[in-house]
């Protein structure tokens, strides 16, 4: 009996089969069915043997070249050994691309380095590694009569979601998205672009305070956990830079157990809060310790701001286990008081949407005009390049310079910039994850490869629903104005900095950064 033989009659791939088959098939068969996957793009990394993965054509010779390390604990991550075939794509990404593996001597003690981004999970070819499913703790809590189950969905799901429905890639599904989760067994549905656009208020407002009283700067973003955990490994000497704001899946769970539990007469010791994400750090960031903002204002130690993380993937396997076809569903809207958001808050999803939608809040704050409409649709920072700037007038301050990064190796060119004092930024977008989140450790696989071909359709989507919105800034929100006027005041109050901001933890000791020639 040949290998295929034994495939077709169900038996379990091995690593030790996959290589065998592989070898059976020959280098010369394998090149055959791979030379035409050519993509005009630059290489990403170094020279893999899953030539897509490059976007360049090759061979596919068999070799061993190892794997990453992975906490058996680790609130994001897992692997099945029974499918790992030590292709070693895993290492290629964590090193040549996020820059984390290799980047410190051994040994190391008391510690798995890892920033959580699951781009491993992206790269791996035979799915072996793959996040930490939570789709049955959020079944047992929709199943708990003592529990109601609230969940809030991030900008990229709604333009991923559907590729695991057989959707083209970038197609447009919020509708579809929110009636799935409703008929899934949610109580109620909202949208974190709601708190997108509060993470706006906050950050902006710092920037705005940075700026004017000549604090430290450059200001760089601190919504991307991925990133946070990288700054804490390799440069914890520069955490004064990091916003202080929390990002919105964490600004969403401590206003909602507290702001909205109110308002509502809804015990917060029932609220199950989910988060549908596509990343599989943010598993990692609920966890936090100093992420219960919303037990210590209740003073109850048991109140979690975020209960449980979904990524999309895992949202796509718990709307096929209830049966419901997400592309024959009717589009619904998400439920009020924390499910209105802007396009500001949407294209927080793009790199440099961050940035893009800070500036058009900034502007506004510093001066209390309307932000001209070059800010709408600032190009120089928008696209798939590494590492993006631009330089913006604002009548009062003069030339404020910014500048956007994605991929955590760019991430240490800019990085080194600011530790060496040669930095000309003001303020800095970092998202650990190429493309940004739209392309995180959650979403489809479909995103790679070709990877900035499925990038730039989910991009261009996301932009193109921002243009046609009528609330495009983030501080014209409705219901963000509701809540500074009913209960935090105004950004940067007390009770403000009480739930929407952190401090960081210094993780240099953890590790000893390789010195790097």
């Amino acid at each position: 009996m040949n290998n295929q033989e034994k495939l077709e009659q169900g038996e379990k791939m091995s690593r030790r089969r996959f290589l065998k088959l592989l070898s059976g098939v020959g280098v010369v068969g394998a090149t055959g069915t791979l030379s035409g996957c050519l993509v005009k793009e630059e290489t990403v990394a170094g020279k893999g043997w899953l030539p897509n993965q490059y976007q360049k054509p090759s061979s596919w010779p068999v070799q061993v070249r190892g794997r990453v390390p992975i906490d058996p604990d680790s609130p994001s991550l897992v692997r099945d050994d029974q499918k790992c075939i030590l292709c070693g794509q895993c290492l290629e990404v964590c090193e040549k691309v996020q820059s984390v593996f290799g980047y410190y001597e051994l040994p190391i003690k008391d510690d798995f380095v890892c920033v959580n981004c699951g781009q491993c999970t992206l790269w791996c070819p035979t799915s072996a590694i793959s996040e930490k499913s939570e789709i049955q703790k959020v079944k047992d809590a929709i199943n708990d009569p003592n529990k109601v189950v609230f969940v809030q969905t991030a900008p990229s799901t709604r333009v991923g979601l559907g590729e695991e429905f057989g959707l083209p890639a970038g197609t447009w599904v919020q509708g579809q998205q929110v009636a799935a989760l409703r008929r899934v067994g949610f109580d109620k549905v909202f949208d974190t672009n709601f708190t997108a656009d509060l993470t706006i208020m906050e950050e902006g407002s710092e920037l705005v305070k940075r700026i004017t009283n000549k604090e430290v700067t450059p200001q760089i973003t601190s919504c991307c956990p991925g990133w946070v955990k990288f700054c804490e490994y390799y440069y914890s000497d520069l955490l004064d830079h990091l916003s202080s704001a929390k990002s919105p899946q964490q600004m969403f769970g401590a206003v909602l157990k507290t702001y909205y539990a109110k308002k509502n007469n809804v015990d917060p010791e029932k609220i199950f809060s989910v988060s549908i994400m596509p990343c599989t750090a943010k598993k990692f960031e609920k966890e936090r310790p100093e992420f219960n903002s919303a037990g210590q204002y209740w003073k109850n130690k048991n109140i979690r701001d975020v209960d449980a993380s979904l990524t999309t993937r895992e949202l796509a396997v718990l709307i096929k286990e209830n049966d419901i076809d997400l592309t024959k569903l009717p589009e619904e809207n998400y439920d009020p008081m924390m499910g209105a958001g802007s396009g500001a808050g949407l294209i927080f999803g793009n790199t440099g949407g961050v940035m893009e939608a800070a500036v058009r809040s900034a502007y506004f704050l510093i001066t209390e005009q309307k932000a001209p409409e070059a800010l709408f649709k600032l190009a120089p920072i928008r696209g798939l390049e590494g590492i993006k700037e631009a330089t913006l007038n604002v009548p009062g301050v003069g030339d404020v310079k910014v500048a956007v990064v994605h991929g955590l190796n760019n991430a240490r060119i800019v990085m080194d910039e600011v530790r060496a004092g040669k930095s000309p930024y003001h303020f800095i977008e970092i998202m650990a994850c190429p493309g940004g989140c739209i392309s995180g450790g959650g979403q489809p696989r479909t995103s790679v490869p070709p990877s900035d071909e499925v990038r730039k359709q989910r991009i261009a989507t996301m932009y193109n629903k921002d243009a046609s919105y009528v609330l495009r800034e983030s501080h014209e929100n409705p219901e963000i104005k509701k809540l500074y006027q009913d209960f935090l005041e105004q950004p940067l109050s007390h009770i403000a900095h009480d739930l929407l901001h952190t401090k960081y933890t210094e993780r240099k000791g953890n590790l000893k950064a390789k010195k790097l020639v």
